[in-house]
């Protein structure tokens, strides 16, 4: 059976996602000094098949178009003989279309697919969760802000619509979710990477001060949801089990839950070969709210910026929350008004709104 979230989430499509996410872009176009080391690391020049990368949880391909640019071009000059292969994998209901589109430069986007000879670029939409390319076959898995996605929601989160407002036993539900579904990814790397292979992970998750996405000080941004969410309860737009029923399928992960199965010599990820090269998180800004406080000051205008980004990735969450009885002409305005509100509640009072990205940075390694 297909993981329950396969069944519905995908970014929103069209383009909408590259778009609106600058944020995600700015943090994988960083990452390329880390990629470039974890390849670095390896005796590529001794492999006599293609080198292989996977890009899990790549959405439309856009945020990620400079770096696979500028480690893929720098990997052609120093081994022009190779054979150079990327796989893209998202979920089922992921664009592909529009992720063919970018990546072979049919958009303004600039592609970097029509500058490297011998490059063969696939697709697969199969959940990162399962082995995606045959075993001992990968040279670099990359993933951006993907895997706090879990396989399914493991509970209903009383009036509130994230884990990271849940407590109890609610709360011990996600986590122990979010464990089996890490360990679950992992495994599939280990099987995956060929001897000395590498992974690259920025993961979303909790810092060591407590921070995660959108709640960096000031407004936290799973509270705003929550809230905006319930009035429209109060209002009769939506129905109570309509609230109950839309829950975030993610779990955010502390330091010490992501490093746990590398580390316990007794966990099937360590007795798989896999091994912690390095560890730590990642403070990223806002770009939209940076923009409003150093350069326009316009709230209108910072509010009409914000909101996209936020919607690229949470609305297929309020979206599948509403009643499968619902005709599709209601949906679509709940949830435009939905969204309205936030973007009128920042416009109002713009201070302590930001979306601040709070990643932590795996990079490991397959023994042997």
């Amino acid at each position: 059976m297909a993981d329950d979230t396969s069944r519905f989430m995908a970014m929103k499509g069209a383009g909408y996602y590259s778009q609106a996410t600058v944020g995600a872009r700015n943090v994988i176009t960083g990452a390329i000094p880390v990629v470039k080391a974890a390849l670095a690391a390896q005796d590529l020049g001794t492999q006599t098949g293609a080198i292989t990368f996977t890009d899990m949880g790549c959405a439309d391909g856009g945020t990620s178009l400079d770096m696979w640019g500028a480690v893929l071009g720098d990997l052609r000059a120093e081994f022009p003989g190779h054979a150079l292969q990327l796989t893209y994998t998202d979920l089922p209901k992921n664009d592909f279309s529009q992720l063919f589109q970018i990546v072979h430069g049919l958009t303004d986007l600039p592609s970097y697919a029509d500058k490297i000879d011998n490059l063969y670029i696939m697709a697969s939409a199969t959940s990162f969760h399962h082995p995606i390319v045959p075993p001992g076959t990968l040279n670099l898995g990359f993933s951006a802000t993907a895997s706090h996605y879990i396989s399914e929601t493991p509970a209903q989160i009383p009036d509130h619509v994230h884990m990271v407002g849940s407590t109890g036993a609610v709360r011990d539900a996600f986590r122990a979710q979010g464990a089996r579904d890490w360990e679950a990814f992992l495994l599939a790397r280990a099987q995956e990477l060929a001897p000395g292979g590498r992974l690259v992970l920025y993961n979303f998750g909790i810092d060591e001060q407590g921070r995660y996405l959108g709640h960096t000080g000031g407004q936290s941004m799973f509270d705003m949801f929550a809230r905006l969410w319930r009035a429209l309860v109060e209002d009769g737009t939506i129905t109570e089990d309509e609230y109950r029923a839309t829950n975030f399928p993610q779990h955010y992960r502390t330091v010490e839950e992501f490093a746990a199965p590398f580390r316990n010599t007794d966990n099937p990820v360590y007795k798989a070969g896999l091994r912690l090269e390095e560890i730590g998180t990642l403070h990223t800004r806002c770009p939209f709210e940076q923009s409003f406080t150093e350069d326009h000051k316009d709230a209108a205008r910072f509010a009409k910026d914000y909101i996209p980004t936020l919607r690229s990735w949470s609305e297929p969450t309020f979206v599948a929350g509403l009643s499968g009885t619902r005709p599709a002409e209601e949906i679509a305005p709940i949830i435009d008004r939905f969204y309205q509100s936030y973007e009128d509640a920042v416009a109002a009072e713009p201070e302590g709104h930001a979306m601040d990205y709070i990643h932590a940075r795996v990079v490991a390694f397959k023994d042997g």
